[in-house]
């Protein structure tokens, strides 16, 4: 199977953290817009994954409130 994604080894701690804070925010967010166009079970589906993709963006911004505070 082919990788069609990868992450370079020597990225620096803030990057990764960035990128994934931006890629949480970006998944809630098309998540929270998906679930607007369902219903019933699907919906809850759709909203249970959007409340662990916010849960992913608090762990992150958090990581990074901890490495590079702002003064």
């Amino acid at each position: 199977m082919a990788n069609l994604y990868t992450v370079s080894s020597n990225l620096p701690t803030e990057t990764l953290v960035l990128n994934s804070y931006e890629t949480f925010s970006s998944v809630r967010t098309l998540l929270l817009n998906l679930s607007n166009d369902l219903t019933g079970e699907h919906r809850d589906v759709a909203l249970a994954i959007h409340q662990l993709s916010e849960l992913g963006v608090m762990l992150v911004s958090q990581m990074m409130d901890r490495e590079a505070p702002q003064t």
